[in-house]
């Protein structure tokens, strides 16, 4: 009997299956790790569900960007495990993971100028030689849309301001189109217009059924917009869930070494928190 093609195996690559509402795509267990002699993480126990924003928030040094390269397998564990798509990422080969986690960095440099649409179009790398290459000009004009980044298309991506670059980051991932998004402070050279904008992007990719992880500094962009927030506090996971349970005066005041106060918004009731000043 002649065996069934597999259709998400091509050349060697096994594409990303349909995720399922609420399943777990990336998981982080018993994590450890560390950079030279200094622990940086320990204890981690966290996943990011389809469908979901999972924001990591805390104070400088709490650990949050070296917990979002480990989880995009950029940095070995030294003890414990992380899985994405039900596999260890060790399971998985680099041009498998390029297909199933996208990744934006703090920051943004390339060492030739080159134009913004090929930047974005660099997204589209992994999927070359699948039945998916067909979608590249499509994820390219989708993803430049809604960075808002088409007009200067043809622009040096290296004449570009510092929130352009974001943008155009930002836009290289989502044409990756993976499941998996995972954002390391992508509204840190934004006004206030485009951090709006790009936590929005962040709904619109859970919406569609995907798992975003972001890192965030502003705390009342991760409650307005986080399904759960993961608060780090020296290396360890504080507390996590919905940011309306775990964002409370006491707990974000000792983590952050300010006292704060945190009171509903008086029409959303999505949680504000206001550093304590003298009057």
């Amino acid at each position: 009997m002649r065996a069934l093609k597999n259709p998400f195996r091509v050349r060697g690559r096994q594409l990303p299956a349909p995720l399922s509402p609420g399943s777990p795509v990336v998981e982080a267990r018993g994590l450890r790790v560390r950079l030279g002699q200094r622990p940086v993480l320990d204890s981690i126990e966290l996943a990011a569900y389809a469908g979901e924003v999972l924001a990591l928030v805390g104070p400088n040094g709490a650990g949050k960007s070296t917990l979002l390269a480990a989880l995009a397998a950029d940095l070995p564990a030294e003890s414990g495990e992380i899985r994405i798509d039900g596999r260890p990422v060790t399971d998985w080969s680099a041009p498998e993971l390029a297909l199933r986690r996208a990744v934006l960095p703090q920051s943004a440099a390339l060492s030739f100028p080159f134009p913004v649409e090929d930047v974005v179009r660099m997204g589209r790398a992994p999927w070359a030689g699948t039945e998916r290459a067909d979608e590249d000009d499509p994820a390219v004009a989708a993803a430049m849309a809604a960075t808002e980044v088409t007009e200067f298309a043809g622009r040096p991506f290296s004449a570009l301001s510092g929130g352009e670059r974001a943008r155009v980051a930002l836009a290289r991932v989502l044409a990756q189109r993976a499941p998996l998004l995972l954002l390391d402070e992508p509204t840190a050279a934004l006004d206030l217009r485009h951090q709006e904008l790009v936590l929005r992007i962040c709904r619109d990719r859970a919406a569609a059924g995907d798992a975003v992880v972001v890192v965030l500094h502003d705390l009342g962009l991760a409650a307005a917009y986080a399904d759960r927030a993961a608060v780090l506090h020296d290396g360890r996971i504080a507390v996590a869930g919905q940011p309306a349970e775990v964002f409370t005066g006491e707990l974000l005041g000792e983590v952050y070494r300010q006292p704060v106060e945190v009171f509903p918004h008086p029409r959303t009731g999505v949680p504000l928190v206001v550093p304590t000043r003298g009057t």
